[in-house]
């Protein structure tokens, strides 16, 4: 398996990163994709994938809780990191997340649509944070549907009619992480649109913990939960649940096995 979703450089992991990463790997985690958060986390991430070579792989990007009226020369300078040789797999954390605050939906698109630009120049994916703004986000995606644009539209937790609208994105996956366990999820229903080709498995750690860890903290070891969970919903083996995510996510993110 593959956790394409974690945040093991946040101060969560501290204490216990090496016992963490060793439950990972014990579980059948192969690698883990860490997602950036802003201009202030980026040194503790990259110190995590020196600790973890060929395990740990950092993207680039501002994530739009940390966008702000300021936020935009911010990101520009972070553009300098892609030189020739850097170690980014994707521009992430990106997105829109209006569920705190709309205060921000104008700066958040505009940095949204930069970040997008550094994925078409770099040929990277782009992985998407979604909260509460579904139409918004699509208002900014749309004139891309058809270019080489590619990603992962991650911790999806939609209704059935956004799902055939992500549907659409044809180089785009889905991440799924243990928000399918709650027993109060509509993602089981939405998964009867989205196929086993299109999905990712990821944590979100430490956040979104799956049941029966709900409420703690979540680490990589549990995205294990994550694919038990997809293999009774699609009616498939675990071992085939866990051989195609991960193929997906190799695929998309050009990483060899």
């Amino acid at each position: 398996m593959i956790d394409t979703h974690s945040h093991i450089f946040e101060p969560e992991f501290s204490e216990d990163l090496p016992e963490v990463v060793a439950r990972a790997k014990e579980v059948g985690v192969e690698k883990i994709f860490m997602p950036n958060i802003d201009d202030t986390t980026i040194d503790a991430m990259l110190d995590v994938c020196r600790r973890y070579p060929d395990y740990c792989y950092p993207m680039l990007g501002f994530h739009p809780t940390s966008v702000d009226a300021d936020a935009l020369p911010k990101v520009r300078e972070m553009k300098k990191l892609l030189v020739e040789g850097h170690p980014y797999i994707a521009i992430g954390e990106v997105g829109l997340d209006l569920y705190w605050d709309k205060t921000y939906l104008k700066e958040q698109q505009q940095v949204l649509e930069e970040q997008i630009q550094w994925a078409l120049e770099e040929k990277l994916p782009l992985v998407i944070h979604c909260r509460e703004a579904f139409p918004e986000l699509f208002e900014v995606l749309r004139p891309y549907r058809d270019t080489e644009l590619s990603g992962v539209f991650h911790s999806f937790t939609g209704t059935v009619a956004e799902a055939e609208e992500l549907m659409e994105y044809s180089r785009f996956k889905v991440g799924i992480n243990g928000v399918v366990t709650f027993k109060k999820s509509t993602l089981p229903e939405a998964l009867k649109v989205l196929p086993l080709e299109r999905l990712v498995l990821e944590t979100d750690s430490p956040y979104l913990a799956p049941v029966p860890f709900r409420g703690k903290r979540n680490e990589s070891s549990y995205v294990k939960r994550v694919a038990v969970k997809l293999a009774e919903l699609y009616e498939m083996e675990i071992g085939d649940v866990e051989r195609q995510t991960t193929e997906n996510a190799l695929k998309l993110f050009k990483i060899s096995k």
